[in-house]
């Protein structure tokens, strides 16, 4: 059971305490919501590109990396389609640091010409090697566009252009900071050696006189149901593998399908003793590896289903021995042993995750982005609840052609 305390600034920061008196040390998470979603037609990248504008130095701290490694901790950030994230690690003394730190950057980031040049020519190197340069590196510059219409989730978070990423305007970046880099936008967690009611009084002091931006929540473009198959076959240079990537509709992260989908995919893809490996790869060898999981969007996301074909076998018979253990999983009852092998498996890991300081404080804020920061000590009874007929029922959907989005990569 992870306990925590929530409590909310005047000016709309959220936090959450956790303490952890198993560890010498803090981790500080702070979560923006502000993801690839938020960003408009023709100006993609932008959260992307932001998370690395934040390192590039604050009014008062001209180089953020230098003074964490002074106080001994060590920093990263991610951006996600949702939201961008970014968490220090550091002695629980140095605490205080780590909050000047980040709301020094949350206040008067220093923002120009010359940064942002330097930034956008990082961006677009990592663009240029991890999604241009990298076998299946394109997928889903690919795969998105193909499975979404209409919601915003049909652009990848590093951007659908190396274009657009150059195109960034100081003006564009500015006002994305204002409008999403803001307390009223943001949830702060702190998990490690720090009694919740000094931690606050701390955050009090480097938070609390920030102002509010008034941030709003946006509507966002609903996807439509989708009610026909989709294929897209395409050919890539120096690979290793023909490849089958499947993308079917699910919903939202917070609702009951996902643990469903969750769980299905590890009774499809998790370890040895799951079905596509006992049948697809060590059974018939159609594949040399394959994969299922489930996005886990905080809108309706996508189950991906996505293997090597093995050489010597088409990409037609593959994809029909794919189809056809999606299909047996959900074509009568499941043994229960199999159901309850795969639920102790995940909750096993949801445990060890929660034993972590810095997974804590990474979770406490994802989950208070859900609106439920409580599901961190609650998803054990989602999974618990799961029977062998909501596996097959939401299956049987999942699995409908009308929602498959299909990628065939070839090899040239």
């Amino acid at each position: 059971m992870v306990k925590y305390e929530r409590i909310c600034l005047p000016n709309g920061l959220a936090c959450i305490y956790n303490e952890d008196c198993s560890t010498p040390f803090v981790a500080v998470n702070i979560l923006y919501k502000a993801g690839a979603k938020n960003e408009t037609e023709g100006h993609t990248g932008f959260a992307h590109l932001f998370e690395h504008l934040m390192f590039g130095g604050s009014e008062n701290i001209p180089d953020y990396d230098a003074r964490i490694q002074a106080a001994g901790g060590e920093n990263n950030a991610f951006t996600t389609n949702d939201y961008t994230n970014y968490y220090i690690i550091l002695p629980a003394s140095n605490l205080e640091a780590a909050l000047w730190l980040e709301s020094d950057r949350m206040a008067k980031l220093v923002l120009s010409e010359k940064a942002l040049r330097i930034q956008k020519d990082v961006v677009v190197e990592e663009f240029k090697q991890r999604y241009l340069n990298t076998p299946y590196g394109d997928i889903w510059l690919k795969l998105r566009p193909l499975a979404y219409k209409r919601h915003p989730y049909r652009r990848p978070t590093i951007g659908c252009s190396v274009e657009e990423i150059r195109n960034a305007s100081l003006s564009d970046v500015k006002e994305f900071y204002r409008r999403y880099y803001a307390p009223d936008n943001a949830i702060l967690s702190i998990s490690g050696n720090i009694k919740a009611e000094k931690a606050h009084r701390l955050v009090e002091k480097w938070f609390g006189d920030i102002p509010a931006a008034g941030h709003k929540k946006e509507t966002l473009p609903a996807e439509p149901e989708q009610k026909e198959e989709r294929r897209l076959l395409t050919h890539g240079k120096d690979l290793p593998a023909d490849a089958i990537y499947k993308a079917f509709h699910t919903d939202k992260r917070i609702s009951d399908e996902f643990y469903i989908c969750n769980l299905i995919s590890d009774l499809l893809s998790d370890g040895n003793s799951s079905r596509f490996y006992n049948c697809l790869i060590k059974g018939k060898a159609s594949f040399s590896s394959i994969d299922a999981y489930v996005t886990g969007d905080t809108d309706p996301g996508l189950f991906i289903v996505s293997g090597k074909i093995s050489p010597g076998i088409s990409p037609e018979e593959a994809e029909k021995d794919m189809e056809n253990e999606l299909h047996a999983l959900v074509s009568g009852n499941i043994p229960e042993k199999e159901i309850r092998k795969v639920i102790n498996k995940t909750e096993s890991k949801i445990a060890c995750s929660s034993a972590s300081y810095r997974n804590k404080a990474s979770e406490l804020a994802f989950f208070e982005m859900l609106g439920n920061a409580a599901l961190i000590n609650g998803e054990y009874e989602k999974y618990e609840n799961i029977s062998s007929e909501d596996i097959v029922r939401t299956g049987c959907k999942l699995f409908e052609p009308e929602n498959s989005s299909t990628l065939i990569y070839l090899k040239s």
